[in-house]
């Protein structure tokens, strides 16, 4: 199976990230399909360029989109569609954060005003 996805690219601390066509379970350095852009965050405004006719060839032929580079493409306007949750958060680390949240809500509850 083909996805389309971001391949990094650049020196350390300075990443550009080109947008590749790859078989999924090969390596993200590896010999892509073929190129179908670039990104570059560092620029101000971020710079993304992108062959729009071409990723929705590849889409229509089958090929997933990686969910970070999906919204990117929703941003641009390339797609339609929602967009997808990149970050995972575990289920302890959820409990550890509604303890916490809970926690401050019972300290900041107003305090009852007499009756006059």
């Amino acid at each position: 199976m083909l996805s389309i996805r971001l391949s990094r690219v650049g020196k350390t601390g300075a990443p550009v990230y080109r947008i590749v066509v790859m078989p999924k379970t090969r390596d993200p350095w590896a010999k892509s399909v073929e190129i179908l852009g670039h990104f570059n965050p560092r620029k101000e405004p971020r710079e993304f360029v992108a062959k729009a006719d071409r990723i929705k060839h590849w889409i229509s032929n089958g090929a997933e989109v990686s969910d970070t580079l999906w919204n990117l493409l929703i941003d641009e306007k390339i797609v339609e569609g929602k967009k997808r949750s990149v970050s995972h958060i575990s289920g302890t680390r959820k409990t550890k954060l509604d303890a916490k949240a809970a926690e401050k809500a019972a300290k900041v509850t107003p305090t009852e005003t007499p009756a006059a």
